[in-house]
């Protein structure tokens, strides 16, 4: 079972205003080295999969800028996300939509998190990852971070890349199906997405277990 986070709550104190590298450094000097952040994009979409990345960063060459992804506007993600596979060590897996209905959200968002750490060319000493879960099967010992995308430098650099990498697979799924306008929504719930399932049905990257899908809702 993953192990569920019961201290690191950003409720007992104010979160920083970006994300460091002390958890990191804390770890290299516990002996727990390298260490690799850990997250995932596309969580709550109706359609696509949901992207899981590794990141080390080299604490000689983190790039500046780097914060949760979700503060960030899409030309800097692309820019960070440049910077980042040119001076870190990266790895990413996904879990399929039909994986996702054949579990649940939550066990293909930790099992792609533990695939991306196992592809990392260095096996890491920690992985810290974001959110309440630490994945189950890691190589190494995981520690999970509240928020910790905007708390810890190498989680915000791997939500960065997490995100840029399922935003592009979400373009490129437009020319296969060019119906649901998956370049400009990546599978989310808008009006205009809600309204091509009506039109079209679902297709093969619709996730058939999230409501409004499973309840046949959509018309």
């Amino acid at each position: 079972m993953p192990r569920r986070a019961t201290t690191d709550s950003p409720l007992l104190f104010d979160l920083p205003e970006g994300p460091d590298f002390l958890m990191e450094l804390a770890a290299r000097k516990a002996g727990q080295w390298p260490v690799a952040g850990a997250d995932e994009a596309g969580r709550g979409p109706l359609a696509g999969p949901v992207v899981a990345a590794a990141v080390i960063l080299d604490p000689e060459r983190i790039p500046d800028g780097l914060h949760d992804s979700k503060q960030l506007t899409a030309a800097k993600r692309t820019i960070l996300f440049e910077a980042i596979l040119k001076t870190a060590t990266v790895a990413v897996a996904s879990s399929s939509a039909r994986r996702i209905d054949t579990t649940d959200i939550r066990k293909a968002s930790l099992d792609a998190m533990r695939r991306a750490v196992s592809a990392l060319p260095i096996r890491p000493g920690l992985v810290l990852t974001d959110g309440l879960d630490v994945p189950p099967g890691l190589c190494c010992d995981g520690r999970a971070v509240v928020k910790g995308d905007a708390r810890v430098l190498s989680i915000a650099a791997a939500s960065i890349v997490a995100k840029v990498v399922r935003d592009r697979m979400m373009t490129c799924a437009e020319t296969t199906f060019p119906d649901y306008g998956f370049s400009a929504h990546a599978g989310y719930a808008t009006e205009r997405h809600r309204d091509a399932i009506g039109q079209f049905g679902p297709c093969a990257l619709h996730r058939m277990s999230f409501r409004p899908l499973r309840a046949g809702e959509v018309d």
